[in-house]
């Protein structure tokens, strides 16, 4: 008798998708029966249109690739009704899902959610864990509703965050962590071994899409609020100052506890283990960072191309 393979759609975009995709598309028991991505989109210098990385990988393993600039529309709708899904799988796909996409699956829409929910509902989960100094972090599969990421919960699986994860190491760990666990979903579905629960709506939040002003420093912030601002907007939209009029890019600084006369923002001594600047509490040396070389440097090598006479100040 031929076994019958599980049919699913997936729907993502970024790095955080490729991850759960390759992961279902390994397992002998699935059917990636289409791969809903992004259009290609104008990217660099050159605006040159590019793949989006799940679409990219889709190809690569010769699976079917659907770029809709409208999921909701009528022929995205016949065709995906037109492959009788058991399941759709979404991670960080980019497009909001009307009901009558919602309700095309023969068993369940699943999201990928890179947060403990009903902590951090929204699209910048990783940011605001590591922004807020949490302990931990996690993902979350639910069952989509019409709401944002307010479905009912499947399973979550949880990481400890250190004190100097950036977000990237954060998406890369929960990347991993969000592979394993949808095939572990899908598998305890079909197997009647999880049960979907309700979230507690009263303990929902929620993180807006961050935009390029949002890595601008706030040096009247405290020292550890300052380097966990430089950890969760790295790489992306970057920590940064201005110092001069120019814009200074900052990857790593590392808090200490000295008391400091200055104002906040200002540079108060340059050596060889740092920059150092005063905060509204404490102080930071940074030890990395971009000037208009637009190279990525240690304080040292920067400060060689970049001399500082103290005291300076950040703009604040």
């Amino acid at each position: 008798m031929k076994h019958v393979k599980t049919k699913i759609i997936y729907m993502g975009t970024p790095d955080f998708s490729v991850g759960a995709l390759l992961s279902l598309a390994a397992e002998k028991q699935f059917q990636i029966s289409l791969v809903v991505t992004q259009p290609d989109r104008p990217k660099g210098r050159g605006r040159k249109f590019m793949p989006s990385p799940v679409k990219t990988a889709a190809q690569k393993i010769g699976l079917e690739v659907f770029q809709p600039e409208n999921i909701n529309s009528k022929e995205s709708i016949e065709k995906l009704l037109s492959l009788r899904p058991d399941f759709f799988v979404v991670a960080a796909f980019g497009q909001i899902l009307s009901e009558k996409i919602l309700n095309i699956p023969r068993i369940y829409p699943i999201n990928i959610h890179a947060s403990l929910l009903p902590k951090y509902r929204g699209s910048s989960p990783i940011h605001a864990a590591i922004y807020n100094m949490d302990k931990e972090s996690g993902i979350t599969t639910m069952v989509m509703a019409k709401g944002l990421d307010t479905g009912d919960i499947l399973l979550s699986a949880t990481t400890s965050i250190s004190q100097n994860d950036t977000a990237q190491d954060l998406h890369d760990t929960l990347t991993l962590l969000g592979a394993e666990l949808i095939v572990k979903t899908i598998q305890q579905i079909l197997k009647n071994q999880v049960k979907s629960m309700p979230q507690d709506h009263s303990r929902a939040s929620y993180v807006k899409m961050l935009k390029k002003s949002d890595g601008e420093i706030d040096w009247n912030l405290s020292s550890k609020q300052i380097c966990a601002h430089i950890n969760a907007t790295t790489p992306w939209p970057g920590a940064f100052s201005k110092l001069d009029g120019k814009r200074v890019k900052i990857y790593n600084a590392v808090p200490f506890d000295k008391v400091s006369e200055h104002d906040p923002g200002v540079i108060f001594e340059c050596d060889k283990q740092g920059i150092h600047v005063a905060a509204g509490e404490g102080c930071v040396s940074i030890l990395e960072l971009m000037g208009t070389s637009g190279k990525r440097l240690k304080a040292f090598q920067f400060l060689c191309g970049h001399k500082i006479d103290t005291p300076a100040k950040f703009n604040c």
